[in-house]
């Protein structure tokens, strides 16, 4: 058993120096993660990588109710998907009237990946991945995967729990299906 995945069984029992013990060893690829997703932010973007690894730290761990982790891949997608709800909730803070933000129609092409997203983007695109994770589950679990953090389909099929050819299968389709979505507005 890694050190990672000892830590995460004894945050789960409720142990509170495993979680201090826990931050050093995932901080690196955590951080590099956020940077990763944010470099599909605008160039403006308020936050940064440090302060969304926080976030998301605290987030996961910082909870009355301990989060239960089943391996280190399991613990880095649920860290994907808190990356994600945190920057909705920023784009979202971003586009109330109180900050100057007025939601209207986008008329640009999607853009999966690597292209900077203004805030009403980010928003349109969450709403996508949520639909289609109501209507497919883990066809969304994966595109969440694949488009917040860019991970492989070796590293989705590990914290997700199945083979390549299927993360990349399920990709296949949940690409399909968000442009579909989108030009039918």
């Amino acid at each position: 058993m890694s050190n990672i995945q000892r830590l995460l069984s004894e945050v789960e029992a409720g142990n509170p120096a495993a979680a201090d013990q826990l931050l050093p060893l995932v901080y690196d690829e955590l951080r590099r993660l956020a940077a990763a997703r944010l470099l599909q932010e605008d160039p403006g973007h308020t936050l940064e990588a440090t302060a969304l690894v926080h976030e998301v730290y605290l987030k996961l761990l910082g909870g009355e109710q301990p989060r239960e982790f089943v391996n280190r891949g399991h613990y880095f997608a649920v860290a994907a998907e808190a990356m994600r709800q945190i920057l909705i909730d920023h784009a979202r803070r971003k586009l109330t009237v109180r900050h100057g933000g007025q939601c209207q129609r986008l008329d640009a092409p999607l853009e999966l990946a690597g292209e900077d997203q203004d805030p009403a983007t980010t928003l349109a695109i969450a709403e996508l991945l949520n639909r289609l994770a109501e209507k497919h589950p883990r066809a969304g679990q994966v595109a969440k995967l694949r488009l917040c953090l860019e991970m492989t389909f070796r590293e989705i099929a590990a914290a997700l729990d199945l083979s390549a050819d299927t993360a990349e299968a399920d990709w296949a389709y949940a690409r399909a299906w968000l442009k579909r979505a989108w030009q039918s507005g």
